[in-house]
Order: structure tokens, then sequence, then C-alpha cells
């Protein structure tokens, strides 16, 4: 099994105090970090573009230093990569500030070429992969996953001020759903982008017809595709929720990639958050 998780990978501060920490972190890169712990045996690549300065290089090595694959990272000669800083509440709840609008990511698939995606079995994307690209970018890419076989994996991760409006966004993510072979959706991002209550938005995904998880927070999951009922415990202590839902998709996926069973997908995803909100930062220590 090989995966693409594609996206864009940033540098890291995360303030606790007045000390800032220097890490590596991404939406989708985090997901490909955790699904690779949980799965070891999929070959995980990341897909995005890097500059040829150093903090690029760092987070080449970090993510190859994760066994997460890098041969398909674009190097662009005098472009550098995003950085994003993490304020905490003292209950974990995060705010982020960001200086991300030049980032090479963002001349990903500057061309219109997808075909380096055609050797993978599956493709993870999130809304802000799809938010960073310029938008006839973003709807041939949609356009290119429509005539392919390749299976699509989509968390719609709504960050609005990365899209021009709310229609873009509302347009972009409503064909990704169609698309989605598996949906991993977040409840309050969805009540956010589409103006939906909570029960709108389950009664929505209720009615998808891939497999997938609607994340809920300290309510578990709801199962996609097929009827789970279990109970899921709340996390212990939460220090920063940064990646909850990131670590969640990497555990689900993890799982239903080595074969495991829907109802065992969901409980290892929501098992993995739980053990990462407990931490500091994105990417929790091995």
């Amino acid at each position: 099994m090989r995966i693409a998780c594609i996206g864009e990978a940033m540098i890291e501060l995360s303030l606790a105090g007045e000390t800032p920490k220097v890490g590596v972190a991404g939406d989708t890169l985090n997901t490909a970090i955790y699904l690779y712990r949980s799965a070891p045996d999929v070959q995980v690549d990341f897909v995005t573009c890097l500059g040829e300065d150093s903090f690029s290089q760092r987070i080449s090595d970090f993510i190859s230093s994760q066994g997460v694959g890098v041969a398909a990272i674009r190097r662009i000669n005098g472009a550098s990569p995003g950085l994003y800083a993490i304020t905490t509440t003292d209950v974990g709840e995060r705010s982020f500030t960001y200086w991300r609008n030049a980032s090479a990511a963002r001349q990903l698939f500057s061309d219109h070429d997808f075909s380096a995606l055609a050797v993978y079995d599956a493709v993870y994307l999130s809304g802000i992969s799809m938010a960073i690209l310029p938008h006839a970018v973003r709807t041939a890419l949609i356009e290119w996953l429509g005539s392919s076989p390749v299976k699509v994996i989509y968390d719609s991760n709504y960050r609005p001020r990365l899209w021009e409006g709310q229609a873009h966004a509302q347009q972009i993510t409503t064909a990704m759903w169609q698309r989605a072979n598996v949906a991993l959706p977040s409840i309050d991002d969805e009540m956010a982008l589409f103006d939906e209550t909570a029960e709108q938005v389950e009664r929505r995904f209720a009615a998808h017809l891939g497999q997938g998880a609607l994340k809920r927070g300290e309510e578990g999951p709801m199962s996609l595709g097929s009827q789970v009922v279990q109970t899921y415990a709340p996390a212990g202590s939460v220090v920063d929720t940064t990646a909850a839902g990131d670590s969640f998709n990497g555990g689900y996926l993890g799982a239903l990639m080595t074969g495991k069973s829907q109802s065992e997908a969901l409980m290892a995803g929501h098992r993995l958050a739980a053990k990462v909100v407990q931490h500091r930062g994105a990417i929790m220590p091995e």
C-alpha cells in the first residue's frame, strides 16, 4: 500500500511561557507521521514544495527522520517554507499566528501536472491543502481525481482566512466530499463552513456513500459507511489540542490500511488523539 499525503509543512513555534520550541508540522504532515507510526508497513510519502534554504532542509530532514518519504517533495530555488506559532490557554485550547503567504507549498502543482500521484494507491488531502492552491489548480486537481482510480481520502479542515471567501470553500469542499472514498470531517469545521447545526451535519454525513468518520471531540467519532456503536473514553488531561484531528486521522487510517475493522479503526483513531492532546505541539514524542 502506497499513500501520498499532500499539503504544506511549516516551521512550528510552540510557546510555553516565554520560551519557544522550534518544530516542524502541518495538518497533512501530522497525519502522515501518525499514519506511519500506526502502520509502519505502509509506504507513506509527503508531497509538497520547499525551498533550498536551511529551514526547508530542516523540514525535509525531519520528515525523513519520521519514516515518511520525501522523494516527491519539489525544491524551488528562492522559495521558503511558511511559519506558524501556537499559543495555548490553561485548558489546552490553542490559537495560531501564521506567516505563510509566500510559502513554497503554494506553488504545488503549478504546472497542473498531477501524473506523479498516479503511482499511489491512495491520496490524502485536506481543506488546507486545497486552500493554499490557486483556484485554477484546485479545480484542475479535482478534475484529475475525477478521472483517476486512486482512492481519495479527505478532511475539510476549514480555515476561513486561507480562502478567498466562504463560497469558494463550499464549492471545493462539496466537490471533494462527492469524490472522497474515505471522509474524515470534523463537526465544528463543517458547521462553520456550511452554516449548519451539529444535527444537520450528522444527517448530511449519514448519507455519505463512502467510508470514514465524523470527528466530534470528546463525544467520539460517528461512523460513516457502516453503523458502529461503542463508547469512547475522554482524554485524561488536555494540555494542547493541536493535531487532535490529524492524529485521529493517522490512527484511523493506519488501522484501516492494515485490515482492521471499522470499529477497531475508530477506536484506534480516538485513542491516539486522546494521547496526543496530553502533549504540547503537533507531534507527540515516540
